[in-house]
């Protein structure tokens, strides 16, 4: 679904990233690790398009990410620490809005069942979104993703904030999205979360992509031991 080829960027002497690589699959969740400059803003930047790179490649289910980032939009969904929706709008209304910026048009009744699915609860839909919580936020946010058939949903921070049960409730929409087909990259501090719901993890250090794990093959406590000795 994605892939990233030898993606490089600087920052005048400041190398933020020295030629990342990496793929992820249809129905996959790929967490990204690392701390604070280690270059996770800046892949998921260049792969929305805020940011051009210096060299390098990434492709979207075939489509040039870097070459036509017009058409790729549409296939990206994009999360941030803090979901930017319209706080005076319901959310029902933010959903209309988004999804028809996007292309689509679809009846109330498809709208409501997006918000639904996604766990928000009825009376909350026509409820002004400066009302919502966080977790409330994300939720609106996994409908949009959902109602313009974007092939991949990028997280930055997304539980950041979040209590248990909201984590939980988050996590089972990520998990929904994948197993519809969807390609997830989370970049996070939550290393718990990303072990729990991840395919798999990359570690990055000072612009590189220093490890690549399978989730299968390692604990919460193994993982935390081998981060802090990498960063």
């Amino acid at each position: 679904m994605l892939t990233v080829q030898q993606l490089r960027k600087s920052y005048g002497s400041h190398q933020a990233l020295k030629g990342i690589d990496l793929d992820i699959a249809p129905g996959e969740i790929y967490g990204l690790l690392g701390a604070n400059g280690a270059g996770k803003s800046t892949t998921i930047n260049i792969l929305l398009g805020f940011t051009r790179p210096d060299g390098g490649r990434a492709t979207l289910d075939g489509i040039d990410l870097l070459g036509d980032p017009r058409k790729a939009s549409t296939l990206v969904a994009y999360l941030p620490e803090v979901v930017q929706l319209y706080p005076l709008l319901t959310g029902l209304e933010n959903l209309a809005f988004f999804s028809e910026l996007a292309g689509f048009d679809y009846s109330k009744s498809k709208y409501r069942d997006l918000l639904s699915s996604c766990g928000l609860q009825e009376e909350a839909h026509t409820q002004r979104i400066g009302s919502y919580s966080k977790g409330m936020r994300q939720k609106v946010g996994i409908a949009i993703a959902l109602a313009k058939n974007a092939r991949l949903l990028v997280m930055d921070e997304p539980t950041s904030g979040l209590d248990p049960r909201a984590v939980e409730d988050f996590s089972a929409q990520v998990r929904a999205f994948a197993d519809q087909g969807g390609a997830v990259l989370m970049a996070t501090h939550d290393l718990f979360n990303a072990v729990a719901i991840g395919s798999r993890l990359g570690i990055m250090r000072r612009g590189e992509l220093v490890h690549t794990l399978d989730t299968r093959g390692i604990s919460a406590a193994d993982l935390q031991k081998l981060y802090l000795e990498t960063i």
